[in-house]
């Protein structure tokens, strides 16, 4: 069901992947409609299923209305665009200040490549801006991630070709339309929108550091081209000084991390074909290079999943044990946990189990990035026997 590398984690200083610490994001968004931090559930009736101390998982199925975190990357990237598109001289950047600025422009178009959450976020943030998008989604992409997008007010389609290819596709239509590309993966001469993006995942991190009790010992992170593992990992040095051992886990189908580590080799390995798989939002076979050192950097073990890792997740948070409370995980919110129980209660992981210190004083936390998204595909795994 899945496969795992180990590697050692090269000693570095942390203090490399300190910035000063900047809330100008974290701040945009909480000026945003309705924010509110989502909440850190610590699940202890698993936990002791599961033989660990504590299992914390962030849920993201809460943010906002939009069921993911990804609004987080889409909003703030677009209205630091705007900023600089227009050369406004605003020193606290809030969603009304910006508003006021944004009257008497004209409205630009922006446009993404999504497998359906950042598309969605791209559109939304479009909509409190006033201003256009067009949204991409790649083939095999659920009805309802697209009508998801256009209900925001987005253009969106389904092209028939991968995520990866998507990408390119968006950004070869805003080169040619003059659009602006808002995308969470680096490309040749574009960075800033992509550095953005990851900067604004990081108010999951200062959310966190408000509500966590106990520090973890063990992250296990979700990586489609990286971004939010990445930004996730370096804000969680900064803020909290350490790093715990940090588990990535990815689709079989679209295991570009697990790959690019297992290869040895320094530069990114990329994943082809039509990376079929349940957990689209994860779809992905080409790392952004803005995220990949970080990662590999810091990394200590990094699981290839097969599917059925995360429907085993989207039951076990769907049917909680005892007084533990019911999270609505998607495909790719659910194989953190998914991977977890699957190592503690599975006999053929001992080996992989003790090399990685998971054990009764074990602290994990997971992040459910996206809830039921694809309403259709999560109620279908629920009735699976």
């Amino acid at each position: 069901m899945l496969k795992a590398h180990i590697q050692t984690r090269e000693k570095f200083e942390l203090n490399e992947m300190f910035e000063p610490e900047d809330l100008t994001s974290f701040n945009f968004h909480k000026s945003l409609p309705d924010y509110k931090p989502t909440p850190l559930y610590e699940l202890d009736n698993l936990a002791h299923d599961l033989g660990v101390k504590s299992l914390a998982v962030k849920d993201e199925s809460q943010r906002f209305d939009l069921k993911a975190f990804k609004i987080l990357g889409a909003a703030w990237a677009m209205a630091k665009a705007l900023v600089d598109y227009h050369q406004f001289n605003i020193e606290d950047i809030t969603l009304s200040n910006l508003q006021r600025e944004l009257l008497e422009k004209d409205s630009l178009t922006f446009v993404t490549a999504t497998d359906g959450n950042h598309g969605r976020g791209v559109a939304r943030a479009a909509r409190w801006l006033g201003q256009n998008s067009v949204v991409y989604l790649p083939h095999g992409a659920a009805k309802e991630r697209l009508n998801a997008a256009l209900a925001e007010g987005a253009k969106a389609e389904i092209l028939p070709m991968n995520y990866d290819d998507a990408v390119r596709y968006a950004s070869k239509m805003a080169s040619e339309n003059n659009w602006i590309l808002i995308q969470d993966t680096a490309l040749p001469y574009y960075e800033n929108i992509p550095i953005n993006i990851m900067k604004g995942y990081e108010t999951l991190v200062h959310e966190i550091k408000d509500q966590v009790s106990l520090l973890p010992t063990h992250l296990i992170l979700q990586a489609g081209v990286g971004s939010f593992a990445g930004s996730f990992i370096k804000a969680f040095a900064r803020e909290f000084k350490y790093l715990p051992t940090v588990i990535i886990v990815e689709p079989e189908e679209a295991n570009c991390y697990y790959i690019s580590a297992k290869s040895g080799k320094d530069n990114p390995q990329v994943v082809t074909g039509m990376l079929k798989t349940i957990m689209a939002g994860l779809a992905c076979g080409e790392p952004n290079p803005l995220a990949f050192d970080i990662i590999m950097r810091t990394a200590q073990c990094f699981v290839s999943a097969c599917d059925e890792v995360a429907k085993l997740g989207i039951k076990r948070l769907a049917k909680p044990l005892g007084d533990d409370p019911v999270i609505v995980a998607g495909e790719s919110g659910s194989v953190g946990i998914g991977l977890i129980s699957l190592l503690m209660k599975d006999e053929k992981y001992i080996s992989l189990r003790k090399e990685l210190n998971l054990d009764v004083n074990s602290k994990i936390m997971c992040v459910n990035t996206e809830g039921d998204t694809d309403s259709y595909n999560y109620m279908k795994i629920l009735n699976e026997k």
